[in-house]
Parts: C-alpha cells; structure tokens; sequence
C-alpha cells in the first residue's frame, strides 16, 4: 500500500514536470513577455536574467518555444567584441536603437544569429542568445546561435522587429521554476578582442545538456 502511495507520488511529480516544460496553450496564454524597461540596462546585467526565461516565435500560427540556457553579453563600443566597435553602420543600426529589439546578423553567410538590444539608446549593447533547450514546437538541434535560428525559423527578416510584440519575444513563463545556478565564463570566438578575450561575458545554466560548449 505504501509503495504503491510513493508510485502515485513519483507519477504526479513527473506530470507537473511535463506540465512546466511542455506547456499548453492554457499554459501560452499567460506568459509574461518582458517588457521594455527589464532590457534598459547594461548587457553584463541583462544577461544572467535572460537565463531560465522563454524564447517564443510564432510560426504559422504555432509558438516554437526553448527556454534560454547560454547567453553572452556584448556591453557597447568600447567592448572589442561587438559590433558597435566598429561604429554606427547600416549592420549595426539596431544596437544603436530603443532597447527590447531584435537584432540579427549573418555569419559565414550561412547562419543566423539573434540578439536582444539592450541599454538606453545608442548605447550599442546586446545579449547574444547561443543555446536553448527544447520546450515546444522544436524540431531540431538547438545547442547553438545559428542552430536556434534555424529550429525556430529565425532569420534577418526579423532584423530590428520589437521583442514587445506578439511574434517574436521572450517571456517569464507563469508558474514554479527550477532553480538553477548561473556559470560565467569566457566569450566563445572572440580571439580578435584585446583584453577582452578572457572577460567573462558568458553565461550559462551549469549543467544543463543544451549548451553549445561544455
């Protein structure tokens, strides 16, 4: 009789699991898309807290959505990495907006890359988003900035598109969270920095099976 107590336990506690990372659209309908002011801040703050939240794009009517396990801060011109260091150009427009946005590049002319604005404006600064762990809607690898593009239909088309919105945004999802602890550590690919090689930019869930580098 006991064991069979701890059995139904053991299947409630599963089921509440899938409930949290498998949502449905009950579940869609009250999450709380970050509003502007929680990106009005410095990339290097922003970052961490963008870990554990939900990325959601809107396909054809269906939310492809990965909860957000690395990250990297890019903190403005003056950080050797960015972008922005190479001053305001027609790529880097975005980075020198309003907060909250989107900002997509290229690399090898084959991947997309997608980061969020951050700061006041023209501040020039941007949490990249380089892993995601599959919640919903997710067909494909995810463990990488060009891999989650893909599996989540993200390209330059989405270029500057307002993360306030309902197409494209990231989200705090209602309910408990895991608890997790946050890992910082270098940037990846960013031996052309200077002094900034080594600043620990990145950030990550420790542990989790996601990310693009262990």
């Amino acid at each position: 009789m006991i064991a069979a107590r701890r059995e139904d336990s053991r299947r409630q506690a599963a089921a509440a699991v899938v409930l949290i990372d498998r949502p449905d659209s009950f579940i869609l309908d009250f999450m709380n898309i970050l509003p502007r002011d929680f990106y009005d801040h410095n990339a290097e703050q922003v970052a961490p807290k963008m870990l554990g939240k939900w990325l959601v794009h809107r396909v054809d009517g269906i939310d492809r959505i990965g909860r957000i396990v690395e990250v990297e801060a890019y903190v403005g011109p003056h950080d050797l990495a960015a972008h922005s260091s190479k001053g305001r150009t027609a790529r880097t427009e975005v980075m020198f907006g309003e907060p909250g946005h989107a900002y997509v590049y290229l690399i090898y002319g084959m991947y997309n890359c997608l980061n969020a604005v951050t700061g006041p404006g023209e501040h020039a600064s941007a949490v990249l988003i380089r892993a995601l762990e599959p919640v919903s809607g997710i067909e494909g690898a995810t463990n990488g900035p060009g891999r989650l593009c893909r599996a989540l239909s993200i390209d330059r088309s989405l270029n500057g598109h307002d993360l306030l919105g309902g197409v494209l945004y990231i989200a705090r999802p209602e309910g408990r969270q895991t608890r997790f602890k946050v890992v910082a550590g270098p940037r990846v690919g960013v031996d052309y920095a200077g002094d900034w090689v080594h600043r620990p930019l990145r950030f990550t869930i420790e542990g989790n099976p996601f990310l693009s580098r262990r």
